[in-house]
């Protein structure tokens, strides 16, 4: 990628002008979806949430994509441009990455193959909603981005989840690293270079770009309340902005799907919320599932040795559409396939990648499945599909069941090979065909601790002492985790404390700011009072501080602004299984940020870390609390230039379900900024904000009924 990226340069001087109508005159768009809709109505509540009404689901997914369009149409461009190998003439040369991406794991071939297999009203589904996307585009005109866009069909939505869904157990870093030569971070075991040698612990590499990890979940059984009520809290660490960005949305059909909850931008359909009878959310685990090969090639570099035989590389010429200034311009690129899968040639050889998922789009069925999934059998045997590769799911419904179900399509990966090292690329002996069955995924059903919570951590951990799962009785093979994050400690402590557990209290545990007086985090803050100041006034002054602290980033207490940051690098070491950074160097750096920019050592943290969005009159600028790896998260932050920390990544789209004794379900909400997040001339753009900042929620008007009588405002699109 590096030799790519440097001769792109010299290729957009050289044919600049000879080329420049090249995108507009030949990007062909795909057929407009054969699509009317029938009956489909949108209603807005006060806090411009959509609630999508239509006679049938397609009629839904169509009203899905116009509501999101109206809110966040910029995004939504990106996203479809990604599906259709279109991100460069959008966004230049990082965008052209993606679509490099998207050839290499032949997403197109894989949604063409696989979209008249696709069960009928699934396909109904996804051609709605890409219908949906065509309408607004054609009554908006003047917000369409890229020429020849429009229209996409479902086949092209279809895509983008194939594109997206291995990301989220780090494809994308493996990906980046072979295309760089850099030494892969192996999950799960030890560091190996692209010559599967050990490299020491401590030099090991970043694994998972931390933008996309994180996420609590939670579910008490009705045994631990005292009125009987079965709870779901899904608490979602997402990017407050961007493809992943939660889109909060409620729909109704006549077919019999109602569900709350919220997407991502290119969804017909919610990935996580409730229904009446059920409902889960999810949280990124990090299981083994990528496999890389060393290829032994001849001496063309175009045939590879397996089983004692020579075969030909598939080798297809594709062009990237990359804007360059005014320009969009082809830029050849060849890309490799192997027996294995996929294949990147860098300097160190040619690596084959192996991983779950691969060449599939069952997802799209699934999550499906599960929205209009009626009781824990249906949901069950729609988890059973295995169409999402990977994610933890917390579950909960109102026949008072709850389970934590460590999701994963892992290999069926035959024994005698160190998977956590390369492989050799010359037999067949190490290429999975298959993936274990759901029967075999690890999964804790209705505990007796009455709780299962998941923070990112081995599942191992979910429920406490004496409900616990046992590690022994399951497979190495499998790459399970067994990972811990401050998180998960402070959750298993506040749950396993005695007495009952009512709506109050775990609204108290979801919000709680604490660091556990152990782990990671223990033996840095250890390391930090430990260094010899030297007669450094500042040093020792902020150490001084380290020690009056309370382990708490409540904003109440004194050193809460440089506990933040100093515990910020701890955590992404940790995380990330790197070594940790120079302790002076992070105290120092903490230390004279605070002094250059607030003239102390202890300035509020509310003062320091803030929610900020927009511009101007549309500008919202309010305190936050919590830290990098507390319960309540703020995670990632951008450093303003008056020293400030805009938060970015953390805590998100919120939900608070509650299924009573009689098994009615209602449900509370909150986002950071709003519905409209893109739309700064729209009232939604940040009302929730205040709500988000001071822990409170505003209400899911589920019930029909209800929304009307909350004056919510009707339109057809």
């Amino acid at each position: 990628m590096r030799k790519f990226f440097l001769g792109l340069v010299l290729l957009l001087v050289a044919v600049a002008v000879g080329l420049a109508a090249w995108d507009p005159l030949t990007a062909e768009a795909s057929p407009a979806p054969a699509f009317r809709p029938t009956d489909v109505q949108i209603a807005r509540d006060k806090f411009g949430v959509p609630h999508i009404f239509g006679k049938t689901d397609a009629d839904v997914a169509y009203g899905v994509a116009y509501a999101h369009s109206e809110d966040d149409f910029a995004t939504l461009q990106e996203v479809i441009a990604m599906t259709r190998g279109r991100t460069g003439a959008l966004l230049g040369a990082d965008g052209a990455k993606i679509d490099y991406v998207a050839e290499l794991l032949n997403i197109r071939k894989t949604a063409a193959r696989d979209w008249p297999r696709l069960p009928a009203d699934v396909r109904a589904l996804f051609t709605a909603y890409a219908a949906g996307l065509n309408h607004y585009a054609d009554k908006h005109p003047d917000e369409v981005r890229l020429s020849g866009l429009f229209p996409v069909t479902g086949e092209d939505v279809v895509a983008g989840f194939v594109l997206r869904s291995p990301f989220f157990f780090g494809l994308d870093s493996v990906l980046g690293r072979l295309t760089e030569g850099k030494p892969l971070f192996r999950e799960g075991g030890p560091a190996l270079d692209a010559a599967g040698k050990l490299v020491p612990r401590e030099l090991t590499p970043v694994g998972r770009d931390p933008d996309h990890n994180g996420s609590n979940g939670m579910a008490v059984a009705p045994g631990r309340a005292p009125d009987g009520a079965t709870r779901l809290v899904s608490n979602s660490h997402q990017p407050w902005t961007g493809g992943v960005a939660w889109y909060e949305l409620v729909v109704h059909s006549g077919e019999g799907w109602d569900f709350a909850g919220a997407n991502f931008p290119g969804s017909p359909y919610p990935f996580l919320g409730h229904n009446k009878y059920l409902g889960w959310t999810n949280t990124v685990n990090r299981p083994d599932l990528i496999d890389v090969y060393k290829l032994v090639l001849d001496e063309s570099g175009e045939k590879y040795r397996f089983d004692g035989k020579w075969l030909p590389l598939e080798k297809r010429r594709v062009w990237l559409r990359v804007k360059y200034g005014p320009f969009v311009l082809p830029v050849p690129q060849t890309v490799w396939r192997s027996v294995q899968g996929p294949v990147i040639k860098n300097a160190k050889g040619a690596f084959a990648i192996r991983y779950a998922g691969m060449d599939q789009s069952a997802m799209v069925t699934q999550y499906y499945r599960l929205n209009k999934a009626k009781d824990f059998a249906e949901w069950r045997a729609a988890m059973a599909g295995q169409g999402v590769p990977a994610t933890n799911f917390i579950y909960a419904d109102a026949k008072g069941n709850i389970g934590l179900f460590y999701n994963a399509m892992f290999p069926d990966r035959p024994a005698g090979f160190n998977w956590r090292g390369v492989l050799p690329g010359d037999t067949s002996a190490d290429v999975w065909t298959r993936t274990l069955p759901f029967e075999r995924v690890p999964a804790l059903v209705n505990p007796r601790s009455g709780f299962v919570m998941n923070a990112n951590n081995t599942p191992w951990v979910a429920a406490g002492p004496g409900s616990e799962l046992d590690p022994a009785a399951f497979s190495p093979l499998m790459g399970i985790e067994d990972d811990m994050t401050n998180r998960a400690v402070r959750l298993i402590d506040l749950f396993g404390m005695p007495g009952p557990i009512d709506a109050a209290r775990l609204k108290t545990i979801k919000y709680d700011t604490a660091y556990a007086k152990s782990g990671y985090a223990k033996i840095w803050i250890d390391q930090l009072l430990a260094l010899d100041a030297k007669g450094d006034a500042q040093i020792a002054a902020a150490q001084n501080l380290l020690r009056a602290w309370d382990w708490n980033l409540d904003g109440k207490g004194q050193g809460d602004a440089l506990a933040l940051l100093v515990l910020r690098p701890a955590n992404g070491s940790h995380y990330q299984r790197k070594a940790d950074p120079d302790p002076m160097t992070v105290l120092r750096e903490s230390a004279a940020h605070l002094q250059t920019y607030f003239g102390t050592l202890d300035p509020a943290l509310g003062t320091v870390l803030r929610l900020r969005h927009g511009e101007g009159a549309h500008r919202v600028d309010l305190p936050l609390d919590g830290g990098n790896d507390t319960v309540r998260a703020s995670t990632l932050w951008d450093v303003e230039p008056d020293g400030r920390l805009k938060v970015r990544h953390g805590d998100s789209f919120i939900m608070f379900v509650t299924w009573d004794k009689a098994g009615r379900v209602h449900s509370e909400s909150v986002q950071p900024f709003g519905a409209a997040t893109t739309r700064p001339e729209s009232p939604h753009y940040n009302d929730q904000a205040p709500l988000f900042v001071a822990h409170r929620l505003k209400p899911v008007f589920f019930d029909p009924a209800a929304l009307r009588a909350s004056g919510a405002r009707f339109y057809r699109p």
